[in-house]
């Protein structure tokens, strides 16, 4: 048995079944982590929530900004619609509202203590250790598999407020959280979030902002935590951390990682849109 751990797929189904075919992959006795942007910008978004939600417990994805995103199209009615989104075969599906309702109900983050790893979409402030991460994912993904989803997906969208405090509460609370689990890249050594730069940590204009993973007060440094997110990153992997969206989207390429012996696999791809791009 063999745990395989993708980087983000946004809708690239074909490249995500010649990677599985590449890893022959069996799922009688395998299992799946995905880092999340399962969905958008992609040919084949549909396809992808198919093969995922038929793989059933075999896979674990947790959800990222692009997942977020196709559910608020679909509770308000395409009011964030962005003109690069590829999601309209979800909406025209005869069983799009089944894997809508599928998708929101799976977690911010994964951790299996067995394993020895946690999984995220983007990335974590420093304050918070790794109890306190599940316990803030909680939050979230109990609102959203709550009545009250169409409401929280309302007020989802902000940059604010930018530094955790104990006292947030309400959607404040919630977006904070949500926005380090499924949009950080960089921040401040205070843990003040910042959105503006999307590059290679090399190509950072500011001394003053760090990758999450770089601050030093870091909380949950001692648990290896797999992720996503950040194409223009690459495959990284140091400070405790599995960075693994190697821009499958943009014409790079689509690598999965096997948790148990750290054996990387990659598949080149053809590319749909640009690198950096959320």
């Amino acid at each position: 048995m063999a745990t395989y751990a993708i980087g983000d797929i946004q809708g690239c189904y074909d490249e995500l079944q010649q990677l599985l075919e590449k890893l022959r992959f069996d799922p009688a006795a395998d299992r799946l982590w995905l880092t999340g942007d399962l969905v958008n910008r992609g040919p084949r978004s549909l396809e992808v929530l198919r093969l995922v939600k038929g793989l059933g417990e075999r896979a674990v994805t947790v959800l990222g900004n692009h997942d977020l995103h196709l559910l608020a199209l679909w509770q308000h009615h395409h009011r964030h619609f962005k003109s690069n989104d590829t999601l309209s075969a979800i909406f025209a599906a005869a069983d799009g509202e089944e894997l809508l309702h599928w998708l929101r109900l799976q977690p911010l983050m994964h951790h299996d203590p067995d394993l020895g790893f946690a999984m995220i979409h983007a990335g974590l402030p420093p304050q918070w250790d790794m109890a306190q991460a599940l316990a803030c994912a909680a939050e979230v993904e109990s609102v959203l598999r709550s009545d009250r989803f169409h409401e929280f997906l309302g007020h989802m969208y902000g940059n604010k407020p930018a530094l955790w405090s104990e006292s947030l509460s309400g959607w404040d609370r919630l977006r904070f959280i949500v926005n380090c689990f499924t949009r950080l890249r960089f921040c401040s050594p205070d843990g003040t979030l910042d959105f503006r730069h999307k590059g290679h940590p090399e190509e950072q204009p500011s001394a003053e902002h760090l990758p999450w993973f770089r601050l030093p007060q870091r909380r949950s440094r001692g648990t290896p935590i797999v992720f996503g997110h950040w194409s223009t990153l690459g495959l990284y992997q140091a400070d405790n951390v599995h960075a693994i969206d190697t821009g499958c989207l943009w014409g790079g390429t689509l690598t999965a990682l096997r948790l148990e012996d750290g054996a990387l696999t990659s598949l080149p791809c053809e590319g749909y849109s640009v690198p950096g791009a959320e």
